[in-house]
Order: C-alpha cells, then structure tokens, then sequence
C-alpha cells in the first residue's frame, strides 16, 4: 500500500494545485473519488487486465466515469494510464481527499465509547477537540463494549485513550516491568 501511496502522491498533488487555482477542490474531489471507486471494483480491474494498450484502458475508465469527469480529469486518466498507473487512481483519490481536508482546515476523529454519546457530549467534545487541534472537527463516533468506560479518540496519528480499559492496560505493563 506504501508503494501505491508514494505512486499517488505527486499526481493528486498535481490535481489539487489545479484545483486550487481553478477553484473547483470540491468538484475534484468527487470527481476523483467517483474515479477511485470506478478503478477499484473487481469488474472493472478484471476488465482493464484483459486490454492491452494504455490508450484503450483511459477510454474505458473516462466512457464508464462518462460525465462524471472534465476534461482535465479526463487528461489525468489518460496521463496515469500512459505511465501505467490505473491502479493508483482510488490512492490518488485518497491522498486529494487528505489535502483537501488540509486546506480546509478539518479533521476526522474518531470516537469510540462503551455507550451511544448523547449528542450534548457530542456538541462538548467537538468544541473542545477543535479547540486542540485548531481545526473544524467531524466527529465519527462508535460503541465498542470492551472499552469498558470513557473514550478512546484517534485524530490522525494522534491516540488519547481515556478509557478504564486503557488505564488497566498501562497498569498492567507498568506492574510487569
């Protein structure tokens, strides 16, 4: 996955200065998802291995994306396909979205608890986590019994477990050395 991440990288860099400078990051961003999803379903990469040449693989993708793409997404299909790189279009998708949610200043966090958030809590902890992270928050927020109490919350690489669970666990580590 590392390997499709560094191929992605400079291609949805690419597509998001353009993005920028035309003022369309939203209307890249589906259109690079739709894209992504097209590339990476079983039917499609069964299909695209049955074609031999790069030219006829970008006209399959931009006839089965048909209105979804511009031209200039159309160009990038044609300009990954050329440089055999198809398979990284859902990568290239992924790595847009995270720079379009750079730009715009959000953040994914997820939120696991042993109970359903009331939605007051919900309302609290977005404001204070935006507060930390000095960016709007979207909360993703689950329920996983075995956290037994409080909340463990993944922001990006950031983890604060506050769970009982987690507390037991240091606990037991700290006891054992």
């Amino acid at each position: 996955m590392s390997e499709l991440t560094t191929i992605a990288r400079p291609y949805a860099k690419a597509a998001f200065e353009l993005a920028v400078e035309k003022g369309a990051v939203e209307a890249w961003n589906e259109m690079l998802f739709f894209a992504g999803q097209v590339t990476s379903d079983e039917q499609v990469q069964a299909l695209l291995g049955s074609i031999a040449t790069q030219a006829e693989q970008s006209e399959v993708i931009i006839k089965l994306c048909a209105e979804q793409l511009n031209e200039q997404g159309q160009n990038l299909i044609k300009l990954m396909a050329e440089n055999e790189r198809l398979s990284a279009v859902p990568a290239v998708a992924e790595q847009f979205a995270e720079l379009k949610a750079d730009y715009d200043k959000e953040i994914d966090v997820d939120v696991v608890s042993a109970t359903e958030l009331a939605q007051e809590q919900q309302d609290k902890l977005g404001a204070a986590l935006e507060k930390r992270f000095a960016r709007k928050v979207k909360l993703n927020c689950s329920i996983d019994e075995t956290v037994v109490s409080g909340l463990v919350i993944k922001a990006g690489d950031t983890v604060i477990d506050g769970s009982v669970r987690g507390k037991l666990d240091r606990l037991a580590v700290s006891l054992q050395s």
